[in-house]
């Protein structure tokens, strides 16, 4: 990936990262999110933060009837019971019938062999988008057995050509979070410099980061936005609003509050006046 971006497009990436952030805001997208024990409520609190509608349906013979008629769906791989297993393979089956949106979070896979199993049989199945950590990214590719947990070992730079691969294999968006975010169609890259590294401090940081791509990808379906200025616009909102809440914060306690509190006031302008962006392509 080469070339930085002419100003005058990353300004226009952060215009339509506003605009979605105004849509999403005026029509509340219903996001469904079959998602880990451990983030359930700090993810539903983010969505509601940004202006969305959370809705943790993960129950089999009502996963799949949800998706159909939600604006986006999060599959996120945290703690796989058999019971999510089982209702993150119907939820997709429904979205995929109803047309729906769905974002692929394959947390902790690699040496791990349910949710590493499950996860290749998810892409499979063609997702809007992934997200996860340079280890997920590279372990979902075939090219490494994983981070530590849900902790990388690997570099973003080191998991860039494995998602420009995974992009186009599967025609989706990947999205590779670290200090600086990469999010490609395989074709097109963008280099996010926006965040804080309070986000690692706090369980489900990364995790309520998914849900809010699937919710700007809800919104994006009502102004014709491709996926890819979808996720990276989540991103932005999200990683801008860390910004903001790590100024008025003491440790990641205090974080996590103050982060709920800049996703409901982050507004279009501060996306415009602090987005750092750089793109080009393969």
């Amino acid at each position: 990936m080469s070339d930085r971006l002419r100003p005058e497009s990353a300004i226009d990436l952060a215009d339509s990262a506003g605009i979605l952030l105004e849509v999403l805001r005026d029509a509340p997208p219903l996001t469904h999110c079959i998602t880990n024990a451990v983030v359930t409520g700090f993810t539903a609190n983010v969505l509601l933060a940004v202006g969305a509608a959370p809705a943790m349906v993960d129950i089999v013979g009502e996963a799949g009837m949800f998706a159909g008629v939600a604006s986006g769906l999060l599959i996120n791989l945290g703690t796989p019971t058999p019971e999510q297993r089982a209702a993150a393979l119907e939820a997709v089956a429904g979205a995929t019938t109803s047309g729906t949106p769905w974002v692929l979070d394959p947390v902790a896979i690699g040496a791990l062999p349910v949710r590493t199993g499950l996860a290749h049989e998810l892409v499979d199945q063609r997702p809007t988008a992934v997200r996860g950590n340079a280890s997920e990214i590279l372990a979902l590719a075939g090219l490494s057995a994983g981070g530590r947990g849900v902790d990388a070992t690997d570099t973003t730079d080191a998991a860039a050509d494995a998602a420009a691969s995974l992009a186009r294999r599967f025609g989706c968006v990947v999205a590779v979070s670290g200090p600086i975010d990469l999010i490609t169609d395989g074709e097109r890259a963008l280099r996010l410099a926006n965040g804080h590294e309070l986000l690692t401090r706090v369980t489900g940081g990364g995790c309520a980061l998914g849900a809010v791509m699937a919710a700007f990808l809800g919104a994006a379906r009502a102004t014709g936005t491709d996926a890819l200025t979808a996720v990276a616009a989540a991103s932005l909102v999200y990683t801008i609003a860390a910004e903001q809440a790590a100024r008025r914060s003491s440790g990641p306690g205090s974080f996590a509050v103050a982060l709920l509190d800049a996703l409901a006031a982050v507004s279009a302008e501060d996306i415009v006046a602090a987005a750092r962006v750089e793109g080009g392509t393969w």
